[in-house]
């Protein structure tokens, strides 16, 4: 059953796991500073359902080092280096959503990204993707980052749209609670970069969608195509 949701006028989309498969290139990095230490390759699937969450965390499945541990941030340069060296050898828009978007442009509707991605890494990997989002708020460009609001309400102002005309669509906890914090429709996606743990269905969502082509249907049955 379709979720009843509002039209949007805007989009807002986190980058890793929602819009973008940036997995198989996070996971070559993880698994060279893996073998920087000596120790053989993850599998992909190992290492995909920590993306989400940040650095340090696969610093932590890499190497079984805290956050705590006197060496864990040595090894977290060493692996943002190497990710800086394959930040766009594979990653992809994940299926659909590229044409979606272009319709969305031709169409002049708004759209934008909101990532707790470093703007070092986000820029290059979008610039390489051709994406041309109206607005693109990165970790670093404020004080606070998702869960905060602040991020979503400075890409609403950008793309001229109210908050509450705005759909977020994410795959992370964080994600959902920043919309709601944004007062935007908060819409999650399970294809994305989901811990086995993380019980998805708890999160504050509006609207849970689990491919790609489910999240753009309801997209395109909102705006039917002139």
């Amino acid at each position: 059953m379709t979720p009843v949701l509002t039209r949007p006028a805007a989009l807002l989309f986190d980058l890793d796991g929602t819009l973008v498969d940036t997995a198989p290139d996070l996971a070559e990095a993880t698994n060279r500073l893996r073998e920087h230490h000596g120790l053989p390759r993850l599998a992909f699937d190992t290492i995909r359902e920590q993306v989400s969450n940040g650095g340090s965390a696969l610093v932590t499945l890499a190497l079984n080092l805290t956050v705590t541990d006197a060496n864990h941030a040595r090894a977290r340069d060493f692996l943002l280096e190497r990710y800086a060296e394959v930040v766009a050898d594979r990653s992809q828009v994940f299926e659909g959503l590229e044409a979606l978007l272009t319709r969305w442009q031709r169409a002049q509707r708004p759209w934008g990204i909101v990532t707790n991605k470093p703007r070092r890494y986000a820029e290059p990997l979008i610039d390489a993707l051709g994406l041309q989002p109206g607005a693109l708020y990165c970790a670093d460009d404020l004080p606070v980052k998702k869960p905060e609001p602040q991020p979503l309400w400075a890409a609403a102002h950008q793309l001229g749209t109210s908050p509450s005309a705005c759909w977020y669509i994410g795959d992370h906890r964080r994600d959902m609670e920043a919309a709601r914090r944004a007062g935007m429709t908060a819409v999650a996606v399970r294809y994305g970069y989901i811990d086995a743990d993380d019980a998805s269905e708890d999160w504050p969502a509006d609207a849970w969608f689990e491919t790609p082509a489910a999240l753009i249907a309801a997209i395109d049955e909102r705006w039917p195509e002139a």
